[in-house]
């Protein structure tokens, strides 16, 4: 399956910027699922500088320098990424234990493993708490597989928690997410990953692109498509599987995936510094995912 995609970040400042340091992370990465054919990114003012790199976690970057004063700065990435029919069979294998993973992970030192360790611990936006434990305690006992029991926290808070896009920010703790049982798919990456933390299992963060469907009988409107977000958990022996809490499935053939890493902060699609522009910035963010036949 061959997406097209079309990633449109656009800037208005009520004053010059006059000069600003990015990093953009917008590229679909290769992954065992996924081939980036090819992706080009397009800056207006055009840079001084800019340069692509490889981040610790092995997602593509560019880096660029604007230093010319300018009001508007527009970023547009265009990709053609080819996916896998599926990534799993429709039923989940049963996999290893949730106990039996607590032990291996102290023992195994395959550099899979050593390197899922890492995201264990608590990264900026997300901190290991009882409260995140006890969220899912009673789903992930000694013997049931873990992957079953990530499935389930996955439909809990499908469950229980209301998608609202007005409700929280970047910067919105998952405190107040817990409290009101609102957000959006940042938040619930965010919740299920900190559960699985707090119990004692690796989780990452996985941002990237969702196809979205129209109804039947009318037009794909351009650029209707958003950013999305979920979460892979780490099992010596399964690898990684990824959960999607916002739609309450596995990630499958519509998910693609751009990086991934801790957290949100590790992978947003676009930070830096700048010099001016005044008190105030409009931003605007437009997502074309378009599957090729």
């Amino acid at each position: 399956m061959i997406y097209q995609i079309k990633h449109i970040t656009h800037y208005r400042y009520n004053e010059n910027v006059n000069q600003c340091y990015n990093v953009a992370c917008s590229t679909p990465r290769k992954t065992e699922h996924q081939q980036c054919l090819r992706s080009q990114i397009n800056i207006r003012p055009f840079p001084a500088y800019s340069q692509k790199r490889s981040d610790y976690f092995g997602n593509p970057l560019q880096h660029f320098a604007i230093q010319l004063p300018h009001k508007e700065l527009t970023i547009t990435v265009s990709s053609r990424v080819e996916i896998q029919a599926s990534r799993y069979s429709a039923a989940l294998p049963a996999g290893n234990a949730c106990q039996w993973v607590q032990e291996k992970l102290k023992s195994d030192r395959s550099p899979a493993t050593l390197t899922a360790l890492e995201y264990l611990f608590d990264s900026p936006m997300i901190k290991s708490n009882d409260q995140l434990a006890e969220l899912g305690r009673d789903l992930f006992t000694p013997d049931r597989p873990l992957l079953q029991a990530a499935a389930a926290l996955t439909e809990r808070i499908f469950t229980d928690y209301t998608y609202d896009p007005h409700f929280t920010t970047v910067t919105t703790p998952l405190s107040e997410v817990m409290e009101h049982k609102r957000g959006v798919c940042q938040d619930f990456a965010h919740l299920a990953i900190g559960c699985l933390r707090s119990l004692g299992f690796p989780a990452r963060y996985v941002s990237g692109y969702l196809e979205t469907l129209p109804p039947p009988g009318k037009e794909k409107l351009e650029g209707a498509d958003a950013t999305h977000a979920w979460l892979a958990v780490y099992s010596p022996g399964d690898g990684w599987v990824e959960f999607d809490p916002t739609n309450n499935t596995t990630a499958a053939e519509r998910h693609i995936t751009t990086a991934w890493g801790r957290d949100y902060s590790d992978v947003s699609p676009l930070k830096g510094v700048m010099f001016g522009g005044g008190k105030k910035q409009q931003l605007s963010v437009s997502v074309d995912v378009r599957r090729l036949e």
